[in-house]
């Protein structure tokens, strides 16, 4: 009886079985709004303690002074982005590619050990889904009575819990495009102005703008997100290898399944069938089908197996964290594997890239520019004269006086009209006009263009160390 069921009715087990792979599958889902029944174990415990993490931090930093400000600020209107004692400008955007870059194939490195435990336990989509249905649970009750409630007429119990759901799910929204916004307007100014009605049309118009894709997206959208919109979902599997752990079924030992009562002698699996693992899937998968690309590996689904083996007197695991090798009583090469050693390669080279950019920073920014006007200029004395602008910016956070100095001028007999210090204010850039000339003996007359190559040096007066050098042409008249 028990082989005609496996056969039969579940495919999965018999490919177990015969110890073939079992694919990533794209069964359908449950339809219609699905209802999370809560649930309580080891990993439950540890992805609320991480997204309860995440949502604090994304509330908090922008809180964090540092010097009299902000410490994480972007301020767009004046592109300057504050990361505590570094302040980064447009021109510096490398460090930021390459953070998002770093990001990515760290993103992959931990794909290929753990599948999609970033989407089960940091990513802010499941986060805030999962704390907007915790305010669902506190208002309409727990799955059976949210169930209950879809189904019954309205009445004016119904249309008053619905109504302080959508209220407290809008003011969530509201206190979450204010932590948004928060990075790119102090933190301080922007709170009271949203909620006194004081703030700009346009700071209003982006803080109500986020609060309503965080309504949306969190309160009504929810698994859709990750099933139709995230891109993740759909390129994970080039990542994954036989020696991926992620969230699995064990099926040779699970199946065939069926109900029974506890301490029954059974020839049946030790799947009961009681299908929690679905009720408490938030993407309404049943894992028992094998692996989904809806999965998001949040372990749900294994804590509730658990829980159901521990009352039937069975040992855990029947799904758990697994690979396909373990799953097929094969070798498992998890630190060895091809994908596995190429993604720490790339992620560690990529840090050393980063580590030596962020050393080489500058925090000086200087750019020469030379007059367009005229090439060089004769005047009375006998002199021959280029005109320059340089752009100084002071990238730190406080006030430093510069020394400008000339190079590759010592053979030539050029020299410059400038006052050699300049003071600039923290994060200001300073257009400062230069002139340099070159003296020639008074029956001197030129009858050749001569191009010669000097270079500005800036130092900074309080740290020698920091200094900015560029080089520029020098154009005056040679006898041959």
């Amino acid at each position: 009886m028990s082989q005609d069921l496996s056969s039969k009715e579940n495919p999965i087990a018999t490919r177990a079985a015969l110890g073939q792979a079992i694919p990533v599958t794209n069964l359908p889902v449950q339809r219609g709004k699905i209802h999370i029944k809560e649930q309580k174990g080891r990993f439950q415990r540890l992805r609320t303690g991480l997204n309860s993490l995440l949502i604090l931090f994304f509330f908090l930093l922008p809180f964090i002074p540092y010097q009299g400000r902000q410490a994480l600020l972007l301020d767009v209107e004046r592109q300057e982005f504050h990361f505590f004692s570094l302040t980064l400008w447009p021109q510096d955007f490398t460090l930021l590619a390459w953070l998002f870059i770093i990001a990515a194939f760290a993103l992959f490195f931990v794909t290929v050990f753990w599948g999609r435990v970033w989407c089960g336990y940091l990513c802010p989509q499941t986060s805030w889904s999962f704390a907007f249905v915790w305010i669902e649970r506190q208002i309409e009750g727990n799955s059976n009575k949210r169930h209950a409630l879809d189904k019954a007429p309205w009445s004016l119990e119904k249309v008053v819990k619905r109504g302080v759901k959508h209220l407290a799910w809008a003011l969530a929204g509201l206190i979450t495009g204010c932590g948004f916004i928060a990075y790119f307007i102090p933190a301080s100014e922007l709170y009271p102005q949203i909620f006194t009605l004081s703030a700009s049309f346009w700071v209003t118009a982006w803080v109500w703008f986020f609060a309503l894709c965080t309504y949306l997206n969190a309160g009504w959208m929810r698994e859709q997100m990750c099933l139709h919109c995230c891109p993740y979902a759909r390129f994970q599997s080039a990542m994954f290898d036989a020696n991926t752990l992620t969230v699995s079924y064990d099926a040779a030992r699970g199946e065939s399944r069926g109900p029974r009562k506890r301490k029954q002698a059974t020839d049946l699996g030790d799947c009961v069938d009681c299908n929690l693992c679905v009720d408490v899937c938030p993407t309404g998968i049943d894992i028992r089908n094998g692996l989904q690309y809806e999965c998001i590996n949040c372990g749900a689904c294994v804590d509730a197996c658990d829980q159901t083996m521990d009352k039937f007197g069975y040992d855990k695991g029947l799904i758990r964290y697994a690979s396909e090798n373990e799953l097929q009583k094969k070798e498992v090469k998890r630190f060895t594997s091809f994908k596995f050693v190429g993604y720490g390669i790339a992620v560690i080279t990529m840090l050393s890239v980063f580590a030596l950019d962020l050393y080489r920073h500058q925090s000086i920014d200087l750019n020469v520019i030379r007059d367009r006007q005229s090439l060089y200029r004769e005047v009375g004395d006998g002199r021959i004269e280029n005109s320059y602008t340089l752009k100084i910016r002071n990238k730190t956070q406080e006030d430093h006086q510069y020394l400008i100095s000339l190079a590759n001028t010592a053979n030539h007999g050029i020299a410059k009209e400038t006052s050699q210090k300049v003071l600039i204010r923290a994060g200001e850039q300073l257009s400062y006009p230069v002139t340099v000339f070159e003296q020639k003996q008074a029956d001197f007359a030129g009858t050749k263009l001569q191009k010669q190559t000097i270079a500005f040096t800036v130092t900074n007066l309080s740290n020698p160390k920091e200094k900015a050098s560029q080089a520029s042409p020098f154009f005056s008249l040679s006898a041959f």
